[in-house]
């Protein structure tokens, strides 16, 4: 995993899933910027109406016990990745929306 990946971290006691962008991985734990996996469509609706921030992007640690796995956010088949739907619905990236890279012209 490459640091400012897209990723879906899988979690244990309690299990969650977060989606969002690796901001750091060592043997202590997972620094994820993201959301809750529940709350993605909530993200994209908020985002599109220009709503109020109710649903946001946390930066969180997890330490490495909670973890299952890490998977890099990518399409299976035809199913595209959660990216891919965020920028069908939100028109930018999702690294354009977190200021990774820069707008295209």
């Amino acid at each position: 995993m490459e640091i400012n990946s897209i990723v879906i971290l899988s979690l244990t006691g309690p299990k969650e899933k977060i989606w969002g962008q690796l901001i750091g991985l060592t043997t202590a734990g997972v620094t994820i910027r993201g959301i809750e996996l529940e709350s993605f469509d909530d993200l994209l609706r908020q985002i599109m109406g220009q709503e109020e921030a109710t649903v946001g992007l946390a930066t969180v640690f997890y330490p490495i016990h909670r973890v299952e796995r890490i998977a890099l956010d990518e399409p299976s088949g035809s199913l595209p990745s959660l990216a891919d739907r965020f920028r069908g619905k939100v028109g930018i990236s999702i690294q354009e929306y977190l200021g990774l890279e820069t707008p295209r012209v």
